[in-house]
């Protein structure tokens, strides 16, 4: 007589969402703690174009561009790097690309390490109505965050990936919505070494403009949490 089969392994216990969160803030931990080692406006300022063959750096400059944006790094300050080496139009090309990249490493880290911790988080009444004004108009609702002045960029990469935003609506609305401040940003820093040139004049009044919009937008959500009702 055959032997019975053996019984088949029982299948392996699902690795809990909060070993992932954790290995999340692990890897941005790191990533922040390597600007210890290296500084990203430096290279970019100039150790690729000596070290790189030109091909090769566009595509390094970018990628450089968007590992720092995971460190933390302010994209004012890569912007304004991008446009010292770069001169406008191709550092306001390079600066949207490395943007729109590192947009999308941390989209793909948050929703792949993050979200299922999260969502459970999501079902409050107004982080509820949040998460589905982003599920239902992904496109839209980052493009107006990407526009307004002072929203922090991984911010909206982190809560769009913990929402239900779908990643090719996030990615095209973060390179459109990139844009205009990217190209402000670069156009000054380029058109630093004239300062009354017309171009320098206007960048600079638009960064004005947009940090009095910052400081106004802060006002006004202080204002409106105070006036809220307490629950």
């Amino acid at each position: 007589m055959s032997e019975p089969d053996a019984a088949p392994a029982p299948p392996a216990a699902p690795r809990s969402p909060w070993w992932r969160l954790s290995l999340l803030i692990v890897l941005l931990g790191a990533a922040a703690g390597s600007l210890l080692l290296w500084s990203p406006t430096e290279l970019l300022s100039g150790g690729l174009a000596d070290r790189m063959p030109g091909y090769w750096f566009g595509p390094l400059f970018a990628l450089v561009y968007a590992v720092a944006t995971l460190a933390f790094v302010p994209r004012p300050a890569l912007n304004a790097a991008a446009g010292l080496l770069l001169g406008i139009q191709q550092g306001v090309a390079l600066a949207v690309l490395g943007t729109t990249l590192g947009a999308a490493l941390a989209f793909g880290l948050g929703r792949g390490l993050g979200r299922d911790a999260l969502r459970p988080y999501l079902r409050g009444k107004v982080l509820g109505a949040l998460d589905r004004r982003f599920t239902e108009q992904g496109f839209r609702s980052v493009l107006v965050m990407r526009l307004l002045p002072g929203m922090p960029f991984q911010a909206v990469n982190y809560g769009a990936a913990f929402s239900g935003t779908r990643a090719l609506p996030f990615v095209l609305a973060t390179a459109v919505g990139a844009v205009p401040t990217t190209a402000v940003y670069v156009t000054a820093a380029a058109s630093s070494g004239k300062p009354g040139s017309a171009a320098f004049l206007l960048s600079a009044g638009l960064i004005a403009l947009l940090g009095l919009g910052s400081v106004a937008g802060l006002w006004r959500a202080a204002r409106a949490r105070r006036r809220a009702p307490a629950v």
